[in-house]
């Protein structure tokens, strides 16, 4: 028996899995926690993923490796390999002014000129998030680090660096020359300066953010090695985690995933790269050679994490209350922007509660707001993809959320069709592992690993659940835009 390796830094934790090559069959997993915080020392991803590897029984008989991980957050070298400042990740919404400025430079003034204009370059319209967006911000609040940076990477190029310098065990000692930073087409394509459509970086809009050109990752193909550990380990392309958990659960196109965890994503396979200049659906690559037009949330578990604490419950309390009370909660509304939003853009947007009554004012009602609101700002992900000329066939409901039996209950009532839900797993690490085994066999396809016992949960729609939602989701405050508009 051949056994691959998977791995998904994501941005709470590390999680390692190890496969079967052929079936998938899991054969023991590993975690390590990540620190909080939207910016991190690198070197704390690769102290995780030494533990991480350490608990799934170390990688004596792993033949391939591969590392999916969060996507945009910002690493930056030196001319001798060390990491300049902390990344920035994903969640840190400091550059949203950068990101306005950058939209509004490009259209001379005119955003929405900008915004057509970033779309048709690389797919994507710059908010917070993407990385270039950071480095925007870098370039402003901090010459001297941007003086001082000669190559930038993304959290999974780092990772997959230092394990092809060093192997495993040793990733704090020697490094290996900057040329040898590879990424790979899901995780370029969150970047912003890298084009799905044309498969080039865009190196112009690079130094309009940045003010120069630094070293960048040289982008794999989905079946390409990016060379092996010390101790022999086949090393894969890697990807983006969206893209890692599409191949994970062996998406195909017409499929839609709706991912809750940190973040909430609303994501599918196609065969078009998408270009929408409202910068709704972000048009990435996938892992396989096909496009994942995407939506994503900054809101979505830790939403429910927050109402449980308020509660004072627990996960499987909040679930019980929320499916006590009706649909639609007696019109008490949750608009989830705890920690700004990313889509719709409202970087500095605070959360809302909107209808409280005495009638509505019980526990169970605001569960059942909190579930309805996150839900609410995924359905709204999904109508995007729909208006960009997506053709839903089937929902895929994953991540920690989809622990909860509330999600699965009152999914399809807010979402208006039946949603699958796979088996609890770790479909990030897993499509890193699936990339693997594509990797180690060399075959013109990823192999066809089949998940069983996925169960489908159906209820009748209710459509006022939505309109009491979008009746008062704008009314939420964010000084930030308001004042570039």
């Amino acid at each position: 028996m051949t056994h691959v390796a998977g791995v998904d830094s994501s941005t709470q934790s590390c999680k390692v899995v190890i496969r079967d090559a052929d079936t998938g069959a899991l054969v023991r997993e590993g975690r390590a926690p990540h620190p909080g915080g939207t910016e991190v020392d690198p070197v704390a991803w690769s102290t995780a993923l030494e533990v991480a590897i350490a608990a799934a029984g170390g990688l004596d008989d792993v033949a391939a490796l591969s590392v999916a991980a969060q996507q945009h957050g910002m690493v930056c070298l030196d001319a001798a390999g060390d990491v300049v400042r902390p990344a920035l990740l994903w969640n840190d919404t400091r550059s949203g002014p950068d990101a306005a400025a950058l939209v509004s430079e490009l259209g001379a003034g005119d955003r929405q000129v900008g915004a057509k204009a970033w779309a048709d370059a690389v797919g994507t319209v710059p908010v917070a998030s993407f990385t270039i967006t950071k480095l925007r911000w870098l370039a402003t609040h901090e010459p001297d680090n941007v003086k001082r940076t000669v190559a930038v990477c993304l959290p999974h190029d780092w990772l997959t660096w230092r394990l092809a310098a060093n192997g495993v065990g040793r990733l704090a000692h020697d490094r290996p020359d900057l040329a040898a930073l590879t990424t790979d087409r899901s995780d370029a394509s969150g970047t912003g300066y890298w084009s799905p459509s044309t498969g080039e970086y865009r190196t112009d809009l690079l130094a309009r953010a940045f003010g120069s050109t630094p070293a960048l990752p040289r982008v794999l193909g989905p079946a390409e090695s990016a060379g092996r550990t010390s101790a022999g380990v086949l090393l894969g392309a890697g990807a983006g985690d969206n893209a890692g958990a599409a191949l994970g659960l062996g998406a195909r196109r017409g499929d839609v995933i709706v991912s809750i965890g940190t973040s909430g994503t609303v994501f599918g396979v196609s065969a078009l790269p998408t270009f929408d200049p409202s910068a709704a659906v972000a048009g990435f690559a996938d892992a396989t050679g096909q496009f994942l037009p995407l939506v994503c949330t900054l809101n979505a578990a830790r939403v429910l994490d927050a109402t449980a604490a308020v509660l004072g419950v627990d996960a499987e309390t909040l679930a019980e209350l929320a499916l006590a009370a009706p649909a639609g909660a007696d019109g008490l509304v949750v608009v989830p922007y705890l920690e700004g939003e990313r889509t719709p853009n409202r970087p500095n947007a605070t959360g809302a509660i909107h209808g409280w009554r005495l009638a509505n004012s019980t526990a169970a009602h605001l569960a059942r707001a909190s579930v309805e609101g996150v839900l609410c700002g995924l359905a709204d992900g999904l109508d995007a993809l729909v208006a960009e000329g997506f053709e839903v066939e089937r929902i895929l409901l994953i991540g920690g959320g989809a622990r909860s039996a509330a999600i699965r209950g009152i999914a399809p009532a807010v979402f208006g069709r039946p949603v699958i839900v796979p088996p609890a797993g770790e479909y990030v690490a897993d499509g890193a592992a699936r990339q693997a085994a594509w990797v180690l066999g060399g075959q013109a396809e990823a192999p066809n690993w089949v998940i069983a016992d996925t169960v489908v949960y159906e209820t009748d729609a209710a459509p006022w659940v939505r309109a009491q939602y979008a009746e008062v989701r704008d009314l939420v405050h964010d000084k930030a835009v308001a004042s570039q508009s």
